[in-house]
C-alpha cells in the first residue's frame, strides 16, 4: 500500500465497470475528478451477471479489512435481462432472482461499514437494430431488447428505494438524449464518452446532493499535500508563487 491513506471509491460491476477506463469513460474521469482527494479502484468483471457478483462480494469486500471503502459504485444487470438460450448457459438471470441477488449484495455492503456509501446504476438501454446488424461470429445472437432492460432498471430502482439506497436510473437519463442511439454507445451496448459523460454527471449530481457526513463530494474533500510552497510557479511579477493543487483549467469539461 502507499500512502498517505486517501478515502477508497470501489466501482464493482460487469463490463460497464471493467470497460469504464476505455473511450474517455466514467472511471477515468472520476479518477480525474478526484485526483489527490480518493483513489477510484476498478473491480469490473466483462460478461458477469448478479450470481457471480454474489457469489464473490465477500473477497472482493473482506469484512475483516483493515481499511472500508468511502463509496462503492454497483453495477449489475444489462447481462442479468439477455434472453435465456436454450441450452441454459449464458448470463441470463430471471428478474425476481435478480432482484434477491442485488438485496444479498446491497445488505452485504451495507454491512462493510457506517462510513461506506453505496450507489447503484440501474440497467442501461440498448441499441437493438445496432444489435441485430453487428453479430459476433464468435457468440451466439444476443437477445437483449431495450425493453426488458427497462423492467430490470426499474425493479433494481425499487429496490433501493425499499431500501434507502441511492441509485442512477440509466435506463431513462442515457434515453434522455434526443440522439442517445448514435451517441452514448460504442456498440450498441457499452458506453461512448458521450455516455460516459452522462454517467460522471448523474454520479457527481448524486454524491453532491446526498446528505452524507462527510461529504464525499469532490469539491468538499481536502487535496493531499496541498499546502502553499516557495516552490510552486512563480508569479509574472517575481514576488510570490501560484498554488496548482485545485487547478482544473486542463479539463474540456468543468465538472459540478
Amino acid at each position: 500500500m502507499v500512502g498517505p491513506a486517501r478515502p477508497q471509491f470501489v466501482l464493482f460491476g460487469s463490463s460497464i465497470v471493467q470497460f469504464s477506463f476505455s473511450n474517455g469513460g466514467w472511471g477515468s474521469n472520476l479518477a480525474d475528478i478526484y485526483a489527490r482527494k480518493a483513489d477510484i479502484i476498478v473491480r469490473g468483471y466483462s460478461g458477469w451477471n448478479s450470481r457471480r457478483a454474489l457469489a464473490v462480494v465477500d473477497q472482493v469486500f473482506p469484512k475483516d479489512a483493515p481499511f472500508q471503502p468511502s463509496l462503492i459504485i454497483v453495477y449489475f444487470g444489462g447481462n442479468d435481462s439477455m434472453g435465456a438460450h436454450p441450452s441454459g448457459l449464458g448470463p441470463h438471470v430471471p428478474l425476481p432472482e435478480y432482484v434477491e441477488n442485488m438485496r444479498k449484495i446491497a445488505t452485504y455492503l451495507k454491512d462493510l461499514s457506517d462510513a461506506t456509501r453505496i450507489i447503484f446504476l440501474s440497467t442501461p438501454p440498448v441499441d437493438e437494430a445496432f444489435i441485430k446488424n453487428n453479430k459476433s461470429q464468435f457468440l451466439s445472437d444476443l437477445d437483449r431488447t431495450n425493453d426488458i432492460c427497462g423492467k430490470y432498471s426499474e425493479a433494481l430502482i425499487e429496490l433501493c428505494k425499499e431500501m434507502d439506497l441511492k441509485v442512477i436510473d440509466l435506463w431513462t437519463v442515457l434515453q434522455k438524449r434526443e440522439d442517445w442511439l448514435t451517441s452514448v454507445f460504442t456498440d450498441g451496448i457499452h458506453l461512448s464518452a458521450e455516455g460516459s459523460q452522462i454517467v460522471t454527471e448523474e454520479i457527481l449530481k448524486t454524491i453532491k446532493e446526498a446528505e452524507w457526513e462527510p461529504s464525499l463530494h469532490w469539491k468538499s474533500m481536502p487535496t493531499e499535500f496541498s499546502e502553499d510552497s516557495p516552490y510552486d510557479l512563480v508569479t509574472s511579477d517575481g514576488k510570490r508563487t501560484l498554488n496548482p493543487s485545485n487547478w482544473t483549467f486542463h479539463r474540456k469539461i468543468q465538472w459540478e
